[in-house]
């Protein structure tokens, strides 16, 4: 075998691997905060989407039903920077518990973002809030690099200012 054969080989294996690792594993982001209000009083704010121009600093709209298998629209951008637009798909929309969707750039496995809101409601009456994304895809790990710290900086963001509305309004 030739070394040009043996580098293209080699090479082309190293993609395969690349891609496989990068749909079974990926970087994540997570965040929590715990809301003086019960999961109920959360969600009410979560799910009024209408509102989100009026107080939300990271998910700055979403037009369309939070419902599974649906494809709202939503408009994103942390820290003043570029709004970014996209139609994930609505993969659990459970009342008082969780919301959560995929966004892709492209098609599937290039670079995927499973975005999730979890109440985790505790026996004090508060909510914890977990806020968070997980990556997988071919350029999961370079993308990231990329946007790391603008995009925790907006879901810390977020959850400050949802936890400020709920508490406000209880």
């Amino acid at each position: 075998m030739s070394i040009l054969t043996t580098t293209a080989v080699i090479a082309g294996t190293a993609l395969v691997a690349a891609f496989a690792i990068g749909q079974i594993t990926g970087p994540s982001i997570t965040t929590e905060i715990e809301i003086d209000a019960p999961a109920s009083a959360v969600w009410k704010e979560l799910a009024d989407t209408g509102a989100y121009p009026d107080w939300n600093p990271f998910v700055r709209r979403i037009s369309g039903d939070l419902e599974a298998g649906n494809r709202p629209q939503v408009t994103v951008g942390a820290n003043g920077n570029s709004p970014m637009d996209f139609t994930p798909e609505v993969l659990v929309a459970d009342e008082n518990e969780e919301l959560r969707w995929v966004g892709r750039l492209g098609f599937k496995g290039v670079f995927d973002g499973e975005h999730y809101f979890i109440l985790e409601e505790t026996d004090r009456g508060t909510t914890i809030f977990h806020h968070g994304e997980s990556f997988t895809g071919l350029l999961g790990y370079p993308l990231i690099a990329l946007i790391r710290e603008d995009t925790h900086n907006g879901f810390l963001a977020m959850n400050e200012a949802l936890k400020a509305r709920v508490e406000a309004k209880s």
